[in-house]
């Protein structure tokens, strides 16, 4: 039987629209079969994944902070938010919308936006709508105008743990004029633990269900192109060693790149991508109803063999270059800029609906 049970994470958070000191909340949902999440109303975002081994040994598997100050700091790279109004880039943080030029926030060298701006959703004070008896939803409501978007968009985030070990987690939005909304998780896995590091990331394998990537600048923007992963590095439709695809794509730094899934109509929600630490037995199956994944392997994470200080994180953990992997299920980045990507348009009553299951097991 799941298990919900919720304490305060943080006190005296001010919040960014309001400027009025908050609590911050903290969710724990804990199934029968050994596996918990916990979440929190800031950025709705999950600060832990506990799921057993094949020898039972329980672990987190998901890289985050012990405090709110983590969460703030600059340093944080979006651990576990939910990533709204648009999750990754807008190319020149500017688009065309019913005729019209739309110009939003550039938080990227001035040069593009990234995960909805300065203070995207995963900055914001979510307000808890229900508790269930196996999960928690959340809501935002984003003002119109913010970080230059046309709009009032009321979003949810909705967390629902199975006795089966499965986070169930759903993303809704509606908007009371034209405006894009491209929401994701972002949370960063390590199966090994999440202060395994990059040695613990090597020995994962990797498949992702997809017939090619966006194609993209130095700034990863997409051009339009879609490239097909037939023959080259990004064809991870056959699980392969994570820590063999990453030598073969040097000098690259890692993957950092969207992956166009495959879809079996007229099935809605298709396997994005699985993911295997064989060491442990663990691993982790994503299924969702989006066309894209950004597969990146923490390639921006500080580099400590160039000197870079680690990320401070949770229990102790130093975070690092390699030391994780995202699978951020989403529509294509830079959608509002290339006409044959899925729209990312939402129009007052219609509903943006984004499912993502985040199932967890062991080889047995």
């Amino acid at each position: 039987m799941v298990n919900v049970t919720e304490d305060v994470f943080a006190t005296g958070a001010v919040n960014p629209f309001t400027k009025k000191q908050e609590d911050i909340k903290r969710f724990t949902l804990t199934n029968g079969s050994g596996m918990s999440v916990q979440l929190i109303s800031r950025g709705a975002i999950i600060t832990s994944i506990k799921t057993p081994d094949s020898r039972g040994q329980v672990d987190d598997v998901t890289l985050g902070f012990d405090d709110l100050a983590g969460y703030q700091s600059e340093r944080n790279p979006y651990f576990g938010a939910t990533i709204g109004r648009v999750c990754n880039r807008i190319g020149g943080g500017r688009f065309e919308l019913d005729g019209k030029v739309v110009e939003v926030s550039r938080n990227r060298d001035n040069k593009f936006q990234l995960h909805g701006g300065f203070v995207g959703f995963d900055k914001a004070h979510w307000q808890v709508t229900s508790v269930r008896q196996d999960g928690v939803t959340l809501s935002h409501t984003n003002p119109d105008g913010h970080e230059g978007y046309p709009g009032t968009v009321t979003a949810t985030a909705s967390f629902t743990l199975s006795e089966d070990n499965c986070l169930h987690v759903r993303m809704t939005a509606e908007s009371d004029k034209p405006t894009p909304v491209n929401l994701t998780n972002h949370s960063y896995f390590n199966l090994a633990g999440h202060k395994a590091g990059a040695n613990g990331l090597y020995e994962h394998t990797i498949e992702i269900n997809a017939y090619g990537i966006t194609e993209t600048d130095k700034d990863s923007i997409p051009t339009g192109k879609i490239t097909p992963v037939e023959g080259t590095s990004f064809d991870l439709r056959v699980p392969s060693n994570l820590g063999e695809r990453l030598k073969e794509l040097q000098p690259a730094r890692g993957y950092d790149d969207n992956f166009c899934v495959t879809f079996s109509p007229p099935q809605p929600l298709a396997k994005v991508a699985k993911a295997t630490h064989p060491p442990t037995g663990r691993w982790l199956e994503v299924v969702s109803n989006q066309p894209g994944v950004q597969f990146y392997t923490s390639n921006f994470m500080p580099d400590v063999e160039r000197g870079e200080t680690p990320i401070p994180g949770k229990d102790g953990a130093q975070y690092a270059k390699h030391g994780a992997f995202c699978l951020e299920t989403q529509k294509f980045p830079d959608s509002v800029n290339h006409s044959n990507f899925p729209t990312t348009i939402l129009r007052p009553g219609e509903s943006y609906s984004h499912e993502v299951i985040y199932k967890f097991g062991v080889c047995r």
